[in-house]
């Protein structure tokens, strides 16, 4: 898989409460090299490490992100 993203970017991210589900947050995670295969990205958010993969809606920068979630949850 191919993905403009490179370990230590800052992406943004939704973030389902997982408590809550129909509450979603925008959320800062870094890219990092998947801890339990160094050749895949993950994600590391709230000290829990996600793969990388092209089904998550991951933003560049924040304002995107802000666009995307207006665009989706209002």
């Amino acid at each position: 898989m191919h993905y403009d993203y490179n370990a230590g970017d800052i992406v943004y991210i939704f973030y389902r409460n997982p408590h809550i589900q129909d509450v979603a947050n925008i959320q800062e995670a870094a890219v990092v090299n998947n801890p339990e295969n160094p050749e895949e990205l993950a994600l590391f958010l709230y000290e829990t490490y996600y793969p990388l993969t092209t089904e998550m809606a991951i933003y560049a920068n924040e304002t995107d992100a802000e666009q995307a979630y207006r665009q989706y949850f209002h």
